[in-house]
């Protein structure tokens, strides 16, 4: 049986939030990974998602097919991830969505590699979203080029380090009232994780060639529903005040151009108005996450993981110790509990006494011991654990 390491994968926008885990997931199936990025210089965080050599970038623009080409020379598969939110310069919904995303089909199809393309739910020529109009044009693009090729359309996606529900949590510690845009619009909230996982069995070739799958979550839930489930789950009361389509509108036209969490742009409200959920036809035909074999994760279930941190007894660095502890609390330490803070401490002494069963020292949030080095300003995660260890 050949082993998947003869297996090449290039993933387009392999440094993405979707693409890290995409990486992660081929990684552990052993897969040999070429992450096309337009900064390699910037993805070295990718290297440690898999063996010594078995991840390597490269440079590479959607809009330059001559590099496109380069990237996907002598690939088994190509994944394409690439996809923006709002426009800005020449990143251009039509440039990357729709172009873009046919550049990188025939260029797999000159290549004979097998393709795995990444749309959205709510993709629709008809659309009054550009957004998903765009989405809906790389979609036919890519069957065109490669008929073969599985198309997956993702509900919103959630996870560490997302644009959806850090994006509400950071709000919510920062303002007193949050505007509610589309608060009865329906969403269903699929895990990173899960959508990573159906993209590396269509890898496998575990998914139907040609077809267009559907991911979404293990609920259904209103925009209101997932805000007020945010704001409980960072322990805050927020007012929530409705906003009309008109009027959101009409502030998305000014804060289209305000930076981070504040950003609106005029098309997200446009996609607001529609439900953006898992349809009847998807589920009758198997085309969803349970078709392919994979149960779904709650919004309930992974968000307290990464969104505790927006908690008011958080510190403001976004890593503290729920607790003071001392070194009794710690069993088996023989040096003392500050040298933890130190950020020069070199190899703590956590030696363990043989014959124990392993058991895990934390408090109760987070779910690891994590300290901030206020003296260098990075943060030095550390979990104290007493393992089944002998005594060097």
């Amino acid at each position: 049986m050949a082993s998947n390491l003869e297996t090449l994968v290039t993933v387009f926008g392999g440094s993405g939030f979707l693409g890290r885990n995409v990486v992660r997931a081929l990684c552990r199936r052993d897969y040999r990974v070429r992450a096309a990025v337009r900064r390699p210089e910037l993805a070295g965080y990718l290297q440690p998602s898999g063996k010594v050599g078995q991840v390597h970038t490269i440079q590479a623009n959607l809009r330059y097919p001559a590099s496109v080409e380069a990237a996907v020379r002598d690939s088994d598969v190509v994944i394409n991830l690439v996809g923006i939110l709002a426009e800005g310069g020449a990143q251009s919904f039509d440039a990357v969505q729709a172009k873009g995303a046919e550049t990188v089909a025939k260029a797999a199809a000159a290549v004979g590699a097998r393709m795995v393309h990444v749309s959205a739910i709510g993709a629709d020529a008809e659309s009054p979203s550009a957004y998903a109009r765009a989405k809906a044009a790389g979609e036919q693009a890519v069957l065109a080029a490669v008929p073969s090729a599985t198309i997956f359309r993702p509900s919103v996606i959630f996870g560490p380090e997302d644009q959806f529900t850090n994006r509400f949590a950071a709000l919510a510690r920062m303002s007193p009232v949050l505007p509610l845009i589309g608060g009865e619009t329906k969403m269903q909230p699929v895990y990173v994780g899960d959508v990573a996982t159906a993209i590396a069995d269509a890898v496998d070739g575990k998914a139907k060639a040609g077809a267009t799958y559907e991911l979404g979550g293990a609920e259904v839930l209103t925009m209101r529903e997932i805000i007020e489930a945010i704001l409980e789950i960072i322990d805050r009361e927020r007012m929530l005040i409705p906003l009309p389509f008109g009027l959101a509108r009409f502030k998305a036209a000014f804060l289209q151009f305000a930076p981070g969490a504040f950003k609106l742009t005029p098309d997200q409200v446009t996609l607001l108005e529609r439900d953006n959920v898992v349809s009847d036809a998807a589920k009758a035909a198997g085309l969803t996450l349970e078709g392919l074999g994979i149960t779904p994760d709650s919004l309930e279930a992974i968000a307290p993981q990464y969104l505790w941190r927006f908690r008011p007894r958080a510190s403001s660095s976004g890593w503290a110790c729920e607790a003071p502890l001392s070194p009794p609390s710690w069993p088996g330490l023989t040096r003392p509990s500050t040298s933890l803070l130190n950020a020069d401490a070199k190899n703590v002494d956590a030696r363990h006494k043989a014959g124990h069963d392993e058991t895990v020292c934390k408090p109760q949030e987070p779910q690891n011991f994590n300290f901030l080095n206020t003296a260098s300003g990075s943060v030095l995660m550390i979990s104290i654990t007493r393992r089944h260890l002998p005594l060097t």
